[in-house]
């Protein structure tokens, strides 16, 4: 077992092992230290600075995401050197982007909104400029306002390291930089898989869920832990609806298996299907040949299946049908649908959509 270091935080005797960092302390002691560009499970960057603390015998404030501990380091979070240094670095992002609030789809769960509130900053002393980016809406799945981007990099540590799917970078230097993919290109342009993880990974309105614009505010939804049923992995989902209807998918984190939080584009934008006007809600059988297709009962409809499927078996042999199970069924469902087309059936013709 690794030898634990002593450390200690605003005036506590605190444990912790080699290669922790004054965040992980902290965090482990129950003391908030805010963040903004800390992304667990990926590099720690300490781009922003708003975690920053006292370190007794440091020349300046620390970035506590990045300091690794040693012992009998004295860490004081919070100091009033400290919180105007916090309070500082919150204007200047507020001020360098247009964040408006009152129309922005994270307003109530957005991270920069929660700092301005909880270090009781009434107004930025610094003019607010917007950078006149126009916003990209080109694509059925994410919006992107990179007037609100607060270049944390969170996206792009989301992209590249968990993902792996090394879409975005940061381009450009000074003030006009920004995140985006290779060439400056839109999302829908570019080699993005929409797999959805800088939208979780923002932690301000620059990249946002389109389907949920204008559907419901963070504190209207309800999530509902469930487990996406596209394919076999089991990943772990929250549904946020409202109003009955799913607004949109997120990640649940709480459950660290199988997927940490982590979506595919199915999973995180393919559940519109639920509560679409064209989905079928009684089953329809064309009674007639070549007749329109009428709404009949469950009863009329499995009868005339079972009966159709007897015939052609009879006739040609079981292995003149064949079945295709569905990504939107559970696990559950797609077994019993497989039993049922080999025992009964007597049929190996069983495919999925998922090899679409």
């Amino acid at each position: 077992m690794e030898n634990k270091i002593t450390v200690t935080i605003d005036g506590r005797e605190a444990e912790a092992l080699p290669g922790q960092t004054i965040l992980d302390v902290a965090k482990a002691q129950g003391i908030f230290i805010p963040t903004l560009c800390y992304l667990d499970c990926t590099t720690k960057v300490g781009a922003c600075r708003v975690c920053c603390v006292e370190v007794e015998g440091a020349r300046s404030l620390v970035a506590s995401c990045c300091m690794p501990i040693n012992p009998g380091m004295i860490i004081k979070t919070d100091t009033k050197k400290v919180r105007n240094a916090q309070r500082m670095i919150v204007e200047l992002l507020w001020a360098s982007g247009d964040h408006n609030c009152l129309t922005c789809e994270k307003n109530g769960a957005c991270e920069l909104q929660n700092l301005v509130y909880w270090l009781e900053i009434e107004k930025p002393r610094f003019r607010i400029d917007s950078p006149g980016y126009e916003t990209e809406t080109n694509n059925s799945m994410i919006s992107r306002d990179l007037n609100k981007c607060i270049l944390c990099g969170r996206c792009v540590r989301a992209c590249n390291e968990i993902q792996v799917n090394e879409v975005l970078d940061f381009m450009e230097r000074g003030s006009r930089a920004k995140v985006g993919p290779a060439f400056d290109a839109d999302y829908i342009n570019s080699q993005c898989y929409f797999c959805g993880e800088c939208v979780e990974a923002c932690p301000v309105g620059a990249i946002t869920f389109k389907q949920a614009r204008f559907k419901g505010r963070p504190w209207d939804l309800k999530k509902v832990k469930t487990t996406c049923t596209y394919c076999g992995v089991g990943c772990q989902i929250d549904l946020n609806i409202h109003d009955g209807k799913i607004i949109k998918v997120t990640g649940n984190r709480d459950s660290r298996e199988p997927n940490n939080g982590s979506l595919c584009v199915k999973g995180r934008f393919g559940l519109d299907f639920v509560s679409n006007p064209d989905r079928l809600k009684t089953p329809l059988i064309r009674k007639k040949k070549g007749g329109e297709l009428e709404e009949a009962t469950w009863d009329e409809a499995i009868a005339f299946i079972a009966k159709k499927f007897k015939d052609i078996k009879a006739k040609h042999g079981s292995d003149a049908l064949a079945g295709l199970a569905s990504a939107r069924c559970t696990n559950e469902e797609n077994y019993l649908f497989q039993k049922f087309m080999r025992a009964v059936i007597g049929t190996n013709n069983v495919d999925h959509c998922a090899r679409l």
